[in-house]
């Protein structure tokens, strides 16, 4: 009898996590969300369900919740790239909002990140933005041009660098007039 109703919820369970899994693909972490929060509730601790999760709750927003999460798969998986990038990801939270010691956490979690895949997509891409909103141009040049080794054609990492490179330029030469 119990052998049927756990058969009962681990389908159950399957079917939420590939539902959910399928939303977040289709960019709708909006929905997402409660699908995977109730596989969560029936396998806390599953690892997928966990990391999707987290990223669900950081394209909506739930920056904390996604902390909570991440940090736990921190522990458990400390050499999985992904639960570095988006643990980046949450610590930043909002780039507008970030005060300094999110943003240091961000770094300090993309470097990580780095540490276990030195072309992680995106990765030196985002801790350059990070610098650049810290108006720290120099140390975001460097990053934008690891970006550009990672990925040659990052268009954006290349616009970026002319950019702060001619900020740099006009700064110098006002401190220097």
């Amino acid at each position: 009898m119990k052998k049927n109703s756990k058969n009962k919820d681990d389908l159950k369970f399957e079917a939420l996590f590939r539902r959910g899994s399928e939303l977040l693909h289709q960019g709708k972490a909006q929905e997402a969300v409660p699908v995977l929060q109730k596989a969560n509730d029936l396998k806390p601790g599953h690892f997928d369900t966990m990391l999707n999760l987290s990223g669900a709750y950081i394209l909506t927003k739930k920056f904390k919740q996604a902390v909570v999460l991440l940090e736990q798969l921190r522990d458990q998986a400390p050499n999985n790239v992904m639960v570095w990038t988006n643990l980046g990801a949450a610590y930043l939270g909002n780039p507008i909002l970030s005060r300094d010691d999110e943003q240091l956490q961000a770094i300090a979690a993309f470097k990580q990140a780095l540490q276990i895949d030195p072309i992680a997509p995106n990765v030196a891409y985002n801790i350059g933005l990070i610098y650049r909103d810290r108006r720290e141009y120099d140390l975001a040049i460097n990053w934008f041009e690891r970006a550009l080794q990672a990925n040659p054609n990052d268009q954006d990492a290349r616009n970026l660098i002319k950019k702060l490179r001619e900020l740099n330029g006009r700064s110098s030469q006002e401190t220097s007039t």
